[in-house]
């Protein structure tokens, strides 16, 4: 059964010391867990992870919203719409679940929490400290008077996920809840079969959900522009109208995807169409570019609410990874001639993305494609524009080649549309000196907290294994 938590719970959180030998507690279980990486069972060396599969690490007493106890009632046009975030305590989650929250939305998250077991697994961490959920979730209750709901389970376990679906009983569902990392689904054969696996069946379980149990609700899935690849003619918005041999047709965009993690947000598109077409159920698939910054206006509130920054070669993005390096005097990594051109968006268009979506959802057995980015850029520009930034703040910047890790083109035709959400109403906060002058002196603030020996990559598209590699303290991508 799932555990419906609110920050108004009594919760009393064991010792992180402690031994636990009571039977409901696993080492990471998992449904499906027959995929999971050996290596994933083994304790940190930092401290020992404790993780089951439908409960919080907590005793709890939960105390049932009134509004829930009541489902039968008629919800006011005026009553704030049910928002399930899945994936919300991590980078792009949580900062829209507050998001959401903050603008009126009743919000619950759903996570397995899995992503803070990975930072203990790769021997990596945030360069920004982060709080538990369990106090970021109160601490926005004591700022805001805002209860943000709690699910804690793997989304795998269509049980769990199906008991969260009753109590909850969401409008929509924003559903970040995947292995987000290319490089990570390219360390070994077990992690590349866990991300498939996690996150093709988690989209699965979803969309079973919606059928039996919220027909009506609005799926918003965040895809990423990975799946079209760097193809020599322009990027349309998910379809493509074709006439070949006297006869037109619009069909998807042709996907040319690049790594594991990549395959598996292909085959989650495939799903969710062919869903909308045979069940009716309507979405918005959100190919989303490669993100940037940390602070949302929310999460800028209070310190236990700050977001994680990743800076290391598995899960850090390429703008915010070149401000830590600067930050710290390391060379700018750039991979190959650096010709690499992608969009890119700030955080806080992210969130805005999602909440235009949900305001504006597809209709029934529409299956809609958005291309969220706001601007494009090579990784040379990038590394060029922290240079100067850089040097403004009195920082000596320079630049390195280092083999490109991945298979991809260095040097490419790249331009891709993204104007539905723009016509919907997105204001997008472009990429200025202000803000890169802003993203490094946060960087230099934390910048004790960063491990150099997680800069450089060290996984390898070509050389990835049957193989578990072990990944402790060393620096991987």
């Amino acid at each position: 059964m799932a555990q419906l938590l609110s920050t108004t719970c009594t919760i009393r959180t064991p010792d992180r010391r402690t031994s636990f030998r009571n039977p409901q507690y696993t080492s990471l279980s998992f449904a499906g867990s027959q995929c999971m990486p050996k290596s994933f069972v083994k304790q940190s060396r930092k401290r020992s992870v404790i993780f089951w599969k439908s409960n919080i690490s907590a005793i709890a007493t939960p105390v049932k919203k009134p509004e829930l106890q009541n489902k039968s009632s008629e919800r006011s046009s005026r009553r704030p719409k049910r928002a399930m975030v899945i994936g919300g305590d991590g980078y792009c989650g949580w900062a829209t679940a507050l998001h959401l929250s903050n603008k009126g939305y009743e919000v619950a998250i759903v996570d397995n929490l899995v992503r803070r077991l990975f930072d203990d697994q790769l021997g990596i961490s945030s360069l920004t400290p982060i709080s538990s959920i369990q106090d970021r979730l109160r601490c926005w209750k004591q700022l805001t008077g805002k209860t943000i709901s709690l699910f804690v389970g793997d989304i795998c376990d269509f049980e769990f996920l199906s008991e969260a679906f009753k109590a909850f009983e969401p409008e929509a569902v924003v559903h970040f809840g995947e292995q987000r990392s290319a490089p990570y689904s390219m360390i070994d054969r077990g992690r590349a079969v866990y991300t498939q696996h996690n996150n093709v069946i988690g989209t699965l379980n979803v969309l079973f959900a919606m059928k039996e149990y919220a027909p009506e609700c609005h799926l918003v899935k965040l895809g990423t522009m990975g799946e079209y690849g760097t193809p020599n003619i322009d990027i349309e918005e998910g379809y493509i109208t074709i006439t070949h041999n006297g006869r037109t047709d619009t069909l998807p965009f042709p996907k040319q995807a690049s790594s594991f993690y990549h395959l598996s947000k292909v085959h989650d598109s495939n799903n969710i169409a062919f869903t909308c077409k045979a069940w009716g159920l309507s979405a918005t698939d959100l190919n989303q570019g490669v993100v940037y910054g940390v602070r949302t206006e929310e999460t800028a509130m209070h310190e236990d609410l700050v977001n994680r920054f990743d800076y290391d070669a598995v899960y850090g993005t390429a703008l915010n990874r070149f401000c830590v390096q600067a930050a710290v005097g390391h060379p700018l990594t750039v991979y190959g001639k650096g010709g690499q051109t992608r969009g890119y968006l700030d955080i806080r268009d992210t969130v805005q993305c999602v909440e235009i979506a949900i305001a504006n959802p597809a209709s029934p057995g529409e299956f809609r494609v958005f291309n969220q980015f706001t601007e494009q850029f090579s990784v040379n520009e990038l590394a060029e524009a922290v240079t100067k930034a850089g040097e403004k703040l009195g920082l000596e910047v320079r630049t390195i080649s280092v083999p490109n890790p991945r298979v991809e083109a260095e040097e490419h035709y790249y331009n891709a549309k993204h104007t539905k959400l723009i016509e919907l109403g997105l204001k997008p906060h472009l990429l200025s000196d202000s803000l890169l002058d802003s993203l490094l002196i946060f960087a230099m603030k934390f910048s004790d907290r960063v491990d150099k020996e997680q800069i450089m990559p060290t996984v390898s598209w070509k050389k990835i294994g049957v193989k578990p590699r072990t990944v402790v303290a060393e620096a991987t991508r």
